[in-house]
């Protein structure tokens, strides 16, 4: 049954086809909304998968969906507002109403398969386009159709780019990077185990040199890259919305490694400009039309975070690593200020400071914000597109970078209404 995370998984996938122009390929089996969790709000919020999916079509991007299951209510528009269904013979059934909806809402007594089986949509519909023996023939059916889109008739054949592999193995990622995010070390070291020759060109590197700005090569493809050795300072943040108009203006994709407990704070940081230097990095980072993929691979905290382009920012891609977290700010920093707070405004009303009651406190909101900057809740939460092993990291990026690439040359041909089904 459809619940707010499946909508909002679904939702993620689809804008991802939608930008990268790529087919969707759903394998459906789906009871339509859940009626013993069922609020108002998820119901209206599934409504956008299927204005997605209209909307997909419409822009020439394919839709198929391979009906595994029942599917009733909400999950009989999935195969509805597809360009192509595929229903397993016997298994497969979409329905607006299933024989138990039938029966409360009118008496009927329904036969199933009569109702919504794939067979009947095969021959008394016409929903379904093929059907197939079981679940496998509908799986190598949907690759048979995926196969005859000419899907690579909208793209010229990329270049062969020669590349070296990094001097240092991408394997020795996980001896680089400490578990902990308070623990310092060179993200320069992350850079000689992902691109292409451990080789970059560093961008001001004694200017702002917390904020590491490099231009190099993943698999042939030329990027620019900004990583964090701390909190970003006036200097990093000017320095870093300087380099994200450079890769604009050059057509480079930019990859965000995020290790940064967001901007500094302090009279000095504040007296040189902190805010409006911050400012100039999120207003660079929300307006460049380059491809754009984050990976948090320690503390992303803050507005650094979105000076980084976290993924409220909409990057083409957020990836994590498993270490990696993610929050407003971390657990102690908020528990030392709700803790300031509390001593001020005893001392305002003249009041003793309750220690004991003080140190609980501190405890629940280190708790508390333990739980939520976790990287796994926020990726259960779909606050990030995927959690990786960092050893992938070189290879996850390529795969990202291609398909970001060919995306922008891919041409496809859009109509007005999507594809009706007759």
């Amino acid at each position: 049954a459809y619940t707010k995370a499946s909508s909002q998984v679904a939702m993620s996938l689809q804008d991802i086809a939608m930008r990268q122009k790529l087919p969707v390929v759903h394998l459906v089996e789906s009871a339509g909304a859940n009626l013993m969790d069922f609020t108002v709000e998820n119901w209206v919020a599934a409504g956008s998968v299927f204005r997605n999916l209209a909307h997909l079509s419409a822009a020439g991007i394919p839709t198929v969906t391979v009906l595994h299951g029942a599917s009733t209510a909400g999950g009989a528009y999935m195969p509805g507002m597809s360009d192509y269904v595929i229903g397993v013979k016997n298994n497969g059934l979409a329905a607006l109403g299933g024989a138990a909806l039938v029966k409360a809402a009118t008496g009927e007594e329904a036969d199933e398969r009569e109702l919504g089986g794939s067979e009947m949509h095969a021959e008394v519909s016409g929903l379904v386009e093929y059907l197939a023996e079981d679940d496998a023939h509908g799986i190598q059916l949907a690759r048979e159709v995926v196969g005859r889109l000419n899907w690579h008739s909208g793209v010229k054949a990329m270049p062969q780019r020669a590349f070296q592999e990094p001097v240092h193995s991408p394997n020795e990622i996980i001896d680089v990077v400490p578990v902990d995010y308070r623990v310092p070390y060179d993200v320069r070291e992350v850079l000689k185990r992902i691109v292409d020759g451990s080789n970059f060109q560093e961008f001001k590197s004694r200017y702002g040199p917390a904020t590491v700005c490099v231009q190099a090569s993943i698999f042939g493809h030329g990027v620019g890259i900004i990583g964090n050795n701390g909190p970003i300072d006036p200097a990093g943040a000017t320095k870093a919305a300087q380099f994200f108009q450079l890769c604009d203006q050059s057509n480079t994709p930019i990859i965000f490694l995020h290790n940064t407990t967001g901007y500094i704070v302090g009279t000095k940081s504040e007296q040189a400009g902190m805010i409006k230097h911050g400012s100039k990095m999120v207003q660079a980072v929300s307006n460049v039309k380059v491809p754009r993929i984050a990976m948090y691979i320690g503390a992303s905290f803050g507005a650094g975070n979105y000076g980084m382009c976290g993924f409220g920012f909409d990057p083409d891609f957020c990836f994590a690593w498993p270490n990696a977290v993610t929050n407003v700010m971390g657990g102690d920093s908020a528990a030392k200020t709700m803790t300031q707070v509390a001593e001020a405004k005893a001392e305002r009303s003249g009041k003793p400071v309750d220690r004991e009651a003080l140190e609980a406190q501190e405890q629940k909101i280190m708790a508390h914000f333990a739980q939520q900057e976790n990287i796994f809740y926020a990726a259960g939460r779909m606050l990030t597109h995927a959690v990786i092993d960092p050893r992938d990291s070189r290879s996850v990026l390529g795969f990202a970078l291609e398909t970001c690439i060919e995306a922008r040359v891919r041409s496809v041909r859009p109509n007005s209404f999507g594809v009706a089904r007759m």
